[in-house]
């Protein structure tokens, strides 16, 4: 059945749950998990900061980082379709006592540059104080340009500004740069990661490991962000077993990503013939973007039902929302997702007829 709803559905391969069943294990709340240190210290090297901590999601390991750079009335500046702003339950607010600054989402996954500078806040006490900015980095599957984030973080310096990066699809992105460029994805993933004082890195979406995320700092912050996590109840006790998931992943499964890229431009071809010659979907069904691993189409509002319900009914399974009177389907390549599922799909699509 192809699961194309994300990249989080993945489940450990038969290596990844060798390395797991091999973990030696110890207690990380005391610090002594050999396993997690070893995955904190491979990170924290192979990303180019001086420590990591491994974390339940990256839920938690985002809002560790924004209650580590801002204080109680300080602000943040996100962007407004940011997972740190609308998809975080309003962490930062609820728990951290951290005012979010949104700014609006550019169609290239930016946020202008003047649209940053505008809302940094002067010195005043009339208004929260400016610490933060955060990128998103993939966004709706669009790799910032690395030109771009070197922008940004000017600014944020010049301004006195931190910079977190929300790197829940860090090695998307990097292996984006590195196709384009012809370079190495760990050190495109180098390279991004060099513009933030800090970075989030998600292990349990494209890289394939069941749980886990990573902050990666400096040694102070990642020191602080460690009693954070024990206030937020992210404490684990023989979390190697889940730490050597991240680890073995973080080694075997971030070359093979350009595999996800090539199959979802497949996707996306398949989709726009469809969009074009199909009898029933002709002028009614529009690939509106497809980046990395990420893939969003647009359905006429008169045949959305009966396509979706026909996806579900031959075991096509993917998200939809409501988008301007549409039907916005997202389409996630992944680990599990092969050239085989990618033809299932595509031949479903073009077998739809609807009653």
């Amino acid at each position: 059945m192809p699961d194309f709803r994300s990249d989080t559905v993945t489940q450990p391969t038969p290596a990844m749950r060798d390395a797991m069943l091999q973990a030696p294990l110890g207690d990380d709340v005391f610090g002594d998990d050999p396993s997690v240190n070893a995955l904190q210290e491979h990170a924290a090297q192979l990303l180019g900061f001086e420590a990591a901590l491994f974390a339940p999601t990256g839920t938690q390991t985002n809002l560790i980082a924004l209650m580590g750079h801002c204080q109680r009335g300080d602000e943040a500046i996100v962007g407004q379709s940011w997972h740190t702003y609308r998809w975080e339950g309003g962490g930062m607010a609820v728990l951290g006592s951290i005012q979010p600054q949104p700014v609006e989402t550019q169609p290239d996954g930016t946020l202008r540059l003047a649209d940053i500078a505008a809302a940094i806040k002067p010195d005043d006490p009339h208004f929260a104080r400016s610490r933060l900015v955060v990128l998103e980095n993939t966004t709706g599957g669009q790799a910032l340009p690395l030109p771009y984030i070197a922008e940004v973080a000017q600014l944020a310096r010049s301004r006195g500004l931190a910079m977190h990066l929300d790197g829940a699809r860090l090695f998307n992105a990097a292996t984006a740069h590195a196709e384009a460029s012809g370079g190495d994805v760990y050190e495109a993933a180098r390279a991004i990661c060099a513009h933030f004082d800090t970075a989030s890195v998600c292990l349990s979406k494209g890289l394939g490991a069941p749980v886990g995320s990573l902050l990666l700092g400096s040694r102070d912050f990642i020191r602080q962000a460690r009693r954070t996590r024990k206030i937020l109840g992210g404490g684990m006790r023989q979390a190697g077993l889940l730490a050597a998931a991240g680890h073995h992943a973080l080694q075997h499964h971030v070359r093979r990503m350009a595999n996800d890229h090539a199959l979802l431009r497949t996707l996306a071809q398949g989709l726009a013939e469809a969009g074009r010659s199909h009898p029933v979907l002709a002028g009614k069904l529009a690939v509106a973007s497809a980046h990395t691993n990420i893939l969003f189409c647009d359905v006429h509002a008169d045949v959305a039902p009966a396509f979706t319900a026909w996806l579900a009914q031959h075991g096509v399974r993917v998200t939809s929302s409501l988008y301007g009177g549409a039907t916005r389907l997202r389409w996630v390549t992944h680990l599990d997702v092969g050239p085989q599922d990618v033809a299932q799909a595509l031949d479903c699509i073009q077998r739809f007829a609807p009653a």
